[in-house]
Parts: C-alpha cells; structure tokens; sequence
C-alpha cells in the first residue's frame, strides 16, 4: 500500500477514526487494533511474508525476557547473540543469499578455477532491512541496561510492525517507540494538525519534486554515452534531489501518521543540504539509520581499536560505511558508495584543521566560507550517489569519466531546475524558520482562512501531479527506499 496512493488515503482515515472514536481510549484495545491495522498494511503487500514478521518478534520478545534475566554474563551473551544471528541470518537469506554466492564463485574464478554453481530465485519482502534492524535494537538495549523488556507481547509486537514506518522507517529503537505504546493515549488536536500538515509537504516533496525528477534522472542514466557532461552533472544534481524528497518525503508522511495517532516518532531528516561537512551531513541524514550504526558499531569498533589511535578510527569508519553501504543493497556499486563516504571523513580525522577559529572574528568570510562548504559537501554526496544510482559499479564509474572529459553547459534536461530551487526556496524557509507553517503556519492565528486555503491549494497541486504521473508516466515512480 503506497502512501501516495488511493489506497491508502482510504486507510489511514478508517484507522484514525475506529482508533480513536470507536476504542474509546482503551489502551488494551488500541494496541491490539494498531496490531491488526499494522499486519493489514503489509499483508497488502505480500500476505505470505506475515509470518517473518510474526517469527521475528516472537524470537526477540523471549531474547528480551531470557537476557533481562539471566544469571551471569555468559547467558546474557549467549541469548543477545542467538538473536542477532537469527536477524542477521535471515536479512542475509533473503537479501544477500544470491550476492554472497556469487562474489564467492567469482573469487575462484579469479584465481584459475572453473565451477558451475546456480542461485536461487528468492523474493525480498518489501521493508526487511528496516524491521529486522528495529527488532533487533530491542534485545541490545536490554543487554546494555538501557531498557526493561516488557511482558506484553502484543504491545512488543505492535511496536515492530507498527505500520507507518514498517516499510521504509525510521528505524525505531524501542526505548523511545516501546514506552509510548505501552502508555494510554489521548487525541491531541494540536499534534494530530501538525502530523497532517507534515504529511502534506510530504507528499509534496514526493509527488511534486521527486516524482517530477525520476523520469529525468531515469533519462541520464540510461543514455549518459551520448549526453555532454553538463546534461550527466545535472543528472547528478537531480537524483540527489530526487531521493532526498522521496524517502525524507516518505518520513514526513510517516512520522505525520504517527502524529495523528498520538505517537513521536524520531526524525529522519534535518536539512541535510544545509551541512557543512560530510561528518554533519550524515548526522542529519537518514537519522535512524547513521545513529543506529554510530551506536551498535562504530562506537564498539572505535573502542575495540582505540590503541591504535587515529589509524582505529579511520578503520572503524570504513568498517561501518561499507557496512552501511551494504545494508542499502546486495551489490558491489554499494560497497562503493559506502567507502566513498568513508573516505570523505579521512583527511579531517588525520588532519584535524578547524577553521572556524580561525575565522570566528570574521563574520563575513565565516559566511562566504560555509557557503562554499555547503556547496562541496552536496557535491561529494552528489559524486557517491552515482554509483548508488547506476545499475552496475562499471557504469558508475563510467557515467563519472562521461561526466568529466565532456563537461559543458548542459545542452538539454534543464527542466528539472525549476524543481531543484523550488525544493531550495522550501527547505531554506523552514531551516531558518523552525517550520513555521508545518507546525502552525505564519498567518494561522489570525487567518485561518488563508492558512486553509493554503493546505487546499496544497492538496490541489499534489493531485494533479499525482494524476500527471499515474496517466501519462510509463514507468510509475514508487518510494525508492521500497526496495532496501
């Protein structure tokens, strides 16, 4: 079920209502009512996948029991491990099997060995990165004392599949989502408003400017031997573009949705764009994920490898972005795209200049500096997203070399410009306003009118985009983060 979808439009409405109306604040029931609007949002998808849902939960709910109470150490780690392996192996089953196979069957024919070998043809089901690394938070902050378990299972189970961010999250730890399940709830007018209103710009990001830069990119990337290199950079720009308002539009609309049903999920995106170096762009992009990471590897390889000093720290860091790198597909190009950016952190953690101090009494240059630094951060982000973007690493690297030796006013494909700034105008409002219309619009309290006139005209523009891509686009743009 799309959100932007007529399916879900009906849906999320239904919930709402029988949620709160019908419930009658009853926590027990809400929960269990959550748990079945949740298992019916993904068995839209694929019914036949419930029971890996079901079996996971299962399995970290009495991984969260067996750890909280075991009597020494050893038992502690033996329960922690079992269920990591269980999540680990089945993320590798279903998304890695085929990709592990084949780089080990290349490897011997690299060194002279000829064998046949056949994969398997196994469907991914739709948002298994972003459960198995939610469920698998739980047992971990029980065994690092950050969290009790709970005995309520249906509760537990809830906060897994809870479905506005089942499918492409925020990854959700358990000691912020857990504790406001398991706590009544009452409607709020004033949060339900602001999830509404962030579920709009959402699916204006989505519809309006990603969706309207797919076909674009989609242009680029398939005919980039016969483009100038203008044309390719600017299809650079474009999906950088393109896959911040897809998957940071399909957060708003996910953490919106939770809004209106009384929870605070965590945010995923913090203008990203605006970030001045590589360090800080990865703090304020993909939040769940970076922080996740940051939190269960990093910081142990850091602390594993801290005798080593600056060479620990750059090695945990290639350690973790190739890994990251990796959770976003089974893949070479996305070993690539992971250890650019881990190569992005090296020469400030050997180096270690800051040049803020040095130009802390200077106003102006500080200004003009981070201007620069803004624009050289988008772009390495920019250079490693080709070889996320391209169907193979070859053509990634190819596609950058076409880039280079033809550089060159772009000679077609400016269209999408208009989209990119208009995306620049919104973010930087916000940015600098602390989202004042999202929350309650600069004229809300004394024109109400004009602020639902506003949402109307919002909503209009929304659906005639929409309409525009369901009729007239061949290949329909979906949520690109779908696929992980």
């Amino acid at each position: 079920m799309l959100f932007n979808s007529i399916d879900y439009l009906l849906f999320i409405p239904t919930v709402f209502s029988i949620y709160w109306f019908i419930t009658q604040n009853n926590l027990k029931i809400q929960n269990i009512f959550l748990l079945i609007s949740s298992y019916f949002f993904y068995a839209w998808w694929d019914w036949r996948f419930l029971f890996l849902i079901f079996f996971s939960t299962m399995i970290d709910y009495f991984a969260g029991l067996k750890i909280y109470s075991a009597k020494n150490n050893f038992q502690k780690k033996l329960f922690l491990w079992s269920s990591i392996i269980f999540n680990l192996g089945l993320l590798g089953f279903f998304k890695y099997y085929n990709f592990f196979i084949d780089s080990f069957f290349e490897l011997f024919s690299f060194f002279g060995f000829s064998t046949n070998y056949s994969t398997l043809q196994i469907i991914l089901p739709v948002g298994i990165s972003f459960y198995t690394f939610q469920t698998m938070s739980y047992p971990l902050d029980i065994y690092f004392k950050k969290l009790r378990p709970t005995k309520d299972f249906i509760a537990f189970a809830s906060f897994v599949s809870f479905f506005p961010q089942l499918i492409a999250g925020p990854i959700e730890r358990a000691t912020n989502l857990l504790p406001q399940i398991l706590n009544s709830r009452i409607f709020n007018y004033e949060k339900s408003i602001y999830g509404l209103n962030l579920i709009l710009y959402g699916m204006f990001k989505k519809v309006v400017i990603a969706d309207s830069l797919a076909w674009r990119v989609d242009y680029c990337f398939e005919n980039y031997h016969s483009l100038d290199g203008g044309v390719l950079l600017l299809g650079i720009i474009y999906f950088s573009i393109q896959l911040y308002c897809d998957f940071s539009g399909y957060s708003d609309i996910a953490i919106g949705s939770g809004k209106i049903l009384g929870f605070d999920l965590m945010p995923n995106f913090n203008y990203p764009f605006f970030s001045t170096t590589i360090s800080e762009f990865w703090r304020r992009w993909h939040i769940s994920l970076s922080s996740w990471f940051r939190d269960y590897l990093f910081v142990p390889l850091s602390i594993k490898f801290r005798d080593h000093g600056r060479i620990g720290v750059c090695l945990a860091i290639i350690i973790t972005y190739v890994i990251i790198g990796l959770w976003h597909g089974a893949d070479n190009k996305f070993l690539i795209f992971g250890f650019i950016n881990a190569l992005y952190f090296i020469p400030s953690i050997i180096v270690n200049i800051q040049i803020d101090k040095m130009l802390i009494l200077n106003n102006l240059a500080y200004s003009i500096l981070n201007s620069f630094r803004r624009l050289r951060t988008f772009i390495l982000f920019s250079v490693s997203l080709i070889f996320f973007r391209s169907p193979s690493t070859n053509e990634g690297f190819e596609y950058l070399k076409q880039t280079l030796l033809t550089i060159e006013l772009p000679s077609s494909n400016k269209g999408g410009i208009v989209f990119v700034a208009l995306l620049m105008i919104l973010e930087n409002v916000l940015y600098n306003k602390n989202y004042p219309f999202l929350h309650k619009a600069f004229f809300y309290e004394n024109k109400r009118t004009i602020y639902y006139g506003f949402l109307f005209i919002s909503a209009l523009v929304i659906t005639m985009f929409s309409a525009y891509n369901e009729y007239y686009l061949i290949d329909k743009p979906h949520f690109i983060y779908f696929q992980f």
